[in-house]
């Protein structure tokens, strides 16, 4: 009865030792990336900065972090950052294509409750 024991407890030890290895193979993915939706800015195009106050975002992570993803999506914007606890909204746009009407418009169709406040234009952003 010993020596079966003993035999079982040798090849689990042999087992283990085989069949455990500490070299792990990273696993490759390969993703694709649709570069025709790309945004292309117009290198010639003039661009202008705004700042303005956004009223109504109750958080960072679905008020402020949606607005600055609608906003960067428009065609002829080039940056755009939405500060959730200054409630300050900057974006740089393309003049010929993007206005002050059109930025409030983008935030107002977000949600009803955002409201935009105090839209100025402005040499530099004041904090980026």
């Amino acid at each position: 009865m010993k020596a079966i024991k003993y035999i079982l407890g040798v090849c689990l030890c042999v087992f283990l030792v085989v069949s455990c290895k500490n070299e792990k193979q990273p696993e490759v993915k390969t993703v694709e990336v649709d570069t025709a939706s790309e945004k292309t800015l117009d290198p010639n195009a003039t661009y202008a900065k705004a700042e303005f106050t956004v009223k109504g975002m109750t958080c960072a992570v679905g008020c402020a972090a949606t607005i600055e993803k609608k906003i960067a999506k428009m065609e002829g914007v080039k940056f755009a950052k939405v500060d959730f606890e200054k409630e300050l909204a900057m974006v740089e746009y393309d003049e010929a294509k993007v206005n002050p009407a059109s930025l409030e418009k983008t935030v107002t169709n977000v949600a009803d409750l955002y409201k935009v406040v105090d839209m100025k234009t402005v040499e530099a952003f004041s904090n980026k």
